[in-house]
Formats: C-alpha cells, sequence, structure tokens
C-alpha cells in the first residue's frame, strides 16, 4: 500500500484529504506542524509527501529545503500564497508541484497520481552516459563531474539526461514541460526556468568547461559539448 505524508495545522484539510486518499487506496500519516513533517519526513519511507507552507514550528519551505538535502520523495505544496514568488520558491527549493487554497480534494489527488505517472513515465533503461567529463549512471540515476558525485533531485537528474542523451538539440519549454512533467501539468513554462537554474547551480559547484547546459533565447534550452 503506498503511504501518503499530510502535513498541515488544519485539522479539516487534513480529515478532507486523508478521506480521499484512503478512499484511494493510500496509507496516510498526518502530523500538524514543520518539525513533525521534517522528523517523519527523514524516519518513513512515504510515497509523496502533502506539505502546507504556513505551520507551526518550520514553516512549509524550511520542510521542503530539508529533506530535500536526504530525499527525493515527490513533494507537493499546498498552500494559501498564491503569488507568483511563493510558487516559485516553492519550486525553486524542490518540490514536484504546488496547489493554492481553497482546492478541491478530488484536483489535489489527481495532482498526486500525475506526479507518480510522470515519475514512471520518466524511469531510464540502465546505461551509462558519457559526455566529456559528464557521467550519468542511469540505474543508480548518479551523476559525476570528474569523478565527482553531483546530488540531485529526481526531476534535475531527468532533465539532465534528457538534454545530454540529446546533445545538441534544443528542446523548447513547452516540449520538457510535454515530457518531464505530463501533458495534464497545470503549471506554466516558468516551471522549466526554475528547475534548469537550479540544476545549473548544483553543476556549477564543481568545474566542467567542456560542456554546458546552453539557453537558446526565445527556444529552450540545449546540452553542448565544448570540446
Amino acid at each position: 500500500m503506498p503511504h501518503m505524508l499530510i502535513a498541515d495545522d488544519n485539522t479539516a484539510i487534513i480529515d478532507i484529504l486523508r478521506a480521499f486518499a484512503e478512499r484511494d487506496g493510500w496509507q496516510v500519516t498526518a502530523v500538524a506542524d514543520g518539525e513533525a513533517a521534517l522528523a517523519a519526513g527523514r524516519t518513513e519511507n512515504f510515497d509523496i509527501i502533502l506539505l502546507d507552507v504556513t505551520m507551526p514550528k518550520m514553516d512549509g519551505f524550511a520542510v521542503c529545503r530539508a529533506l530535500r538535502a536526504v530525499s527525493d520523495v515527490p513533494i507537493l505544496m499546498i498552500t494559501a500564497r498564491g503569488e507568483d514568488y511563493d510558487r516559485i520558491m516553492g519550486l525553486d527549493i524542490g518540490a514536484d508541484d504546488y496547489i493554492v487554497k481553497p482546492f478541491s480534494a478530488a484536483v489535489v489527488m489527481a495532482r498526486v497520481r500525475a506526479i507518480l505517472r510522470r515519475l514512471e513515465r520518466t524511469g531510464t533503461p540502465s546505461r551509462t552516459l558519457l559526455r566529456g567529463s559528464l557521467t550519468i549512471l542511469t540505474e543508480e540515476e548518479r551523476v559525476l563531474i570528474g569523478g565527482t558525485a553531483v546530488a540531485l533531485t529526481k526531476k534535475e537528474f531527468d532533465i539532465l539526461c534528457l538534454l545530454a542523451e540529446n546533445k545538441g538539440r534544443v528542446f523548447s519549454r513547452e516540449h520538457l514541460l510535454e515530457r518531464l512533467w505530463g501533458y495534464d501539468y497545470e503549471g506554466d513554462t516558468r516551471t522549466v526556468d526554475t528547475h534548469i537554474k537550479r540544476l545549473r547551480a548544483k553543476l556549477a559547484k564543481t568545474p566542467h568547461p567542456d560542456w554546458e547546459i546552453r539557453t537558446v533565447w526565445g527556444v529552450g534550452y540545449s546540452f553542448e559539448v565544448l570540446r
């Protein structure tokens, strides 16, 4: 049975989400503050986490950031904050999707199913991909630059793998959304830009002058071998 963590200080929201999730066959663990959410996320194996932003003791952004340091578990942030800044921040620190209150519990569960379908679709076959100093071990979902391991989230790994295995090909933002987020994703193309920015920042910590993820202005992104 798949296991879901719901973290929200509103018991009414927990109750309705629990009812819909259990109807869909989920085992549900619920907590009401950020510290409890982080502790549960670090000690138990969840298939997805529904994470409110505004909670006592630790907000959802801080919880998401801390969990991303140790886990690639899918995270769907649920919040009353609907401004673009908050959406971008949530995605920038590693959330897989973002939904704004008030919401329909049925829509939340549809988003959950969509996230899990995307993870299934982007599974990669067992092989090693070499691009200069870059090594991608697809089965282990590991990335090495000159032998140095680089920790990436699942989505960041999928983006890098797709671009690197199609070196020189320019992918539009819309195409990346379709391939890696799915037809049913309701976000916009800024999601792609946010993930690329975070991916580049992680890759930049280890020098790699022989390749780059290139921005093709007005079009999208490509992986280029420089020498």
